[in-house]
């Protein structure tokens, strides 16, 4: 499937997509390093939370509101 495919498929396509790859990728994570930001972005997300600026929410709620969003 070529990337102009990929942009013609509907959002919910395109999410089911995304958690295969997701998946695939997990699955082997030990053979890829994680980016520098990536880190950084993770250290801002804990400051975030522990001052309760953000909201968290179970995995599979999030799941559910994501998939309303974009269906």
């Amino acid at each position: 499937m070529t990337v102009a495919e990929l942009r013609q498929l509907p959002a919910p396509e395109k999410l089911k997509i995304i958690e295969a790859l997701w998946a695939d990728l997990a699955a082997d994570a030990d053979s890829f390093e994680s980016p520098a930001w990536h880190g950084e972005a993770l250290r801002k997300t804990e400051v975030a939370l522990a001052a309760g600026q953000i909201e968290v929410l179970d995995w599979q709620e999030a799941k559910k509101e994501l998939r309303a969003r974009f269906e």
